[in-house]
């Protein structure tokens, strides 16, 4: 903005620092549960997010001549790249062998959580200007080597490109209403051979196992029990340390319920399997799920079908099942892009990643397209 003294921005140590209203009144219209004011404290309260696990909170908060808010942002100052789902680690390696610290860095992004939404919390072009002004002038004052905004919204990558911050695209895989009144519609527009293939794949999957889908008042205190226990299981296996407690899980509990649709699977009364989404006004989010046993499919099942059942009985447009996954293509999951931006303080490895940027686009137009090509729906002749 023009005149430097219309606005004054800080950094907040702690989201509780500012109300709940006031962070929640500068998102934009509709829900994005991972933006709310309730879920990142929760993060923050339960210890995930935090100094001692490498996300030590610094939010943008801009408020106006009148002392009100007038732009937010979730960023955090980070001391390793896990937990983003948009890869650094070769940009952090080519400025360390140069002798220069490519950490700390600041992440704007909502932690654990490869969902895509707004992340410049602000209802003017200006306000959103003003929290990436914000950003890189924290990047001096915390000697950090970049800012890095990931999974944005469309208007957030507009303004950033306005900015001159450097433009990073990758591919999801998303289940797209297309205005399927139910799940059997979904089918009926696939072609014959996939659609058996998933008729099959959910009566094995299903076959001796009785499922539910809890939200609201329907979750109760034992459904997060057995979800952790599954959490943990897998977890551990896949990834050596989950990134959420146990207290994070009673904390959404007690402010979310409403935001949750809880998947569970039990054989002979006792628990299997669970998946755990999170409700938008714009789609429904997978976002962890876990299992006690192995049985053929049941993941497919409770991440993916059940997701998409659960999806159409709210008309929501669209299923994100999280992170990469190509097998998700065959189950009428269709390849879409998602955006990040990138501001890096030292010229020299700003212009190598650009360089490298403008190729790597290239590179996920031509992948998304290609798999465009192989979707499981009827081919027009």
């Amino acid at each position: 903005m023009s005149d430097a003294t219309a606005v004054t921005a800080r950094l907040l140590s702690r989201i509780s620092e500012v109300e709940a209203e006031d962070w929640d009144a500068l998102i934009p219209s509709g829900n994005h549960p991972f933006l709310s004011h309730r879920f990142l404290h929760a993060l923050e309260a339960s210890g995930c997010a935090t100094v001692e696990t490498g996300w030590a909170p610094h939010h943008v908060w801009v408020e106006g001549p009148d002392r009100s808010a007038i732009a937010a942002a979730p960023l955090y100052a980070k001391t390793h790249s896990q937990g983003e789902y948009v890869f650094d680690h070769g940009w952090a390696d080519a400025l360390e062998r140069a002798g220069i610290p490519y950490y700390p860095k600041l992440q704007c992004s909502v932690p654990f959580t490869p969902a895509t939404g707004p992340r410049l919390l602000a209802p003017t072009r200006e306000g959103q200007l003003a929290a990436l002004a914000t950003m890189v002038q924290a990047c001096q004052q915390l000697d950090c080597s970049g800012a890095h905004l990931t999974f944005l919204s469309e208007s957030d990558r507009s303004v950033c490109d306005e900015a001159g911050f450097l433009h990073r695209m990758d591919r999801q895989f998303h289940f797209i209403n297309r205005g399927y009144p139910d799940f059997d519609a979904f089918l009926a527009s696939l072609a014959s051979r996939k659609r058996k293939n998933i008729r099959k794949e959910r009566k094995a999957a299903q076959d001796g196992v009785t499922i539910k889908r809890l939200t609201g008042d329907d979750l109760k205190a034992e459904h997060w029990d057995i979800f952790y226990r599954c959490y943990l299981d897998t977890g551990r296996r896949k990834w050596g340390n989950p990134y959420l407690n146990r207290e994070f899980f009673a904390r959404i509990h007690e402010t979310m319920a409403d935001d949750i649709v809880l998947i569970m699977a039990w054989t002979d009364g006792d628990p299997v399997a669970a998946a755990l989404n999170f409700i938008g006004s714009n789609a429904l989010y997978g976002r962890n799920w876990g299992a006690l046993v192995h049985k053929p499919f049941l993941h497919f099942e409770l991440c993916y079908y059940q997701a998409i059942e659960a999806a159409l009985e709210r008309g929501l447009p669209r299923v994100e099942a999280g992170a990469q996954g190509e097998h998700k293509l065959a189950r009428g999951y269709e390849p879409v892009t998602t955006h990040s931006a990138h501001y890096l303080a030292h010229p020299g490895l700003r212009d190598a990643v650009g360089d490298y940027l403008e190729r790597e686009r290239n590179a996920v137009d031509f992948d998304v397209a290609v798999l465009g090509r192989h979707t499981p729906f009827k081919k027009n002749n």
